[in-house]
């Protein structure tokens, strides 16, 4: 067995949503130092071509506001002038929204809604064409949905549609993955922890304090995020398909609890 491509991205061609900061910027970076070529999109073009620019010349930018299915189809269509193939989707982009249950808004519903859950499944739609191009039973297109750990438990805020939307994208997945791996394309997740970012300030502004509540006993780094997500996109995860992985040191799988003596 030789093992020393088994991560290689080497020849692969990435695509990135929300690549341009937080979790999708680990990603991004991840890949590109596997070989790959990294298209990262986002909302805001300057910062989008900054970063690009940041990461070097196998990272293009490519912004777009994904919020929306013209915008998703938009982005396809962009990509698919720019490349012959898409082999690895990543769909980051994604928003939060807390308020109180008495005063949640429609709007903080549909926002979170629209980026978190919809425009995933529309832009794997928009995208179908380019990630069937280059796909093959031994070298399936894969798309990886960033999902959350608070899809998997609760969390102590009143986060209501980004839970739901969470929650909804980790079973999207299953089913988007049963429609299509008879393509050769294979659909899983990541379900993030603490990661320090624009999205959970917890973790980037209150380390200390949010480490002492995990068992790992730290908070996620670029590499913890980049291994998992070159794992699913390289070789070494071609056999994984529908599948979440928790990322989040112990967090959800490994914490016991507690309980009060009667």
């Amino acid at each position: 067995m030789d093992t020393s491509k088994l991560f290689s991205l080497d020849g692969k061609v990435a695509l990135v949503t929300g690549g341009s900061r937080g979790i999708g910027k680990m990603i991004a970076e991840g890949y590109l130092a596997q070989g790959a070529t990294v298209y990262i999109s986002s909302r805001k073009a300057d910062v989008c071509d900054a970063v690009a620019n940041e990461l070097g010349p196998n990272c293009i930018s490519l912004p777009q506001d994904v919020s929306t299915v013209d915008g998703c189809k938009a982005l396809a269509a962009a990509f698919a002038d720019a490349q012959p193939k898409l082999d690895i989707l990543v769909n980051n982009a994604g928003a939060a929204w807390g308020m109180p249950f008495e005063e949640f808004s429609e709007q903080g519903w549909d926002k979170v809604m629209d980026l978190n859950l919809k425009s995933p499944f529309f832009l794997v739609q928009a995208l179908h064409d380019s990630l069937k191009a280059g796909s093959s039973a031994s070298q399936p297109a894969k798309v990886i949905n960033i999902t959350s750990i608070d899809g998997q438990r609760l969390n102590p805020w009143e986060t209501y549609s980004y839970q739901a939307s969470k929650s909804a994208l980790i079973y999207l997945t299953k089913r988007m993955a049963a429609r299509l791996v008879s393509d050769h394309i294979n659909v899983t997740s990541i379900a993030p922890g603490a990661f320090p970012s624009e999205m959970n300030r917890a973790a980037r502004d209150h380390a200390a304090e949010v480490a002492s509540g995990i068992p790992s006993g730290r908070i996620g780094v670029a590499e913890d995020m980049a291994g998992a997500a070159i794992y699913l996109a390289s070789r070494a995860g071609d056999y994984v398909v529908g599948d979440t992985i928790t990322v989040d040191g112990g967090l959800v799988h490994a914490s016991v609890g507690s309980s009060i003596d009667a």
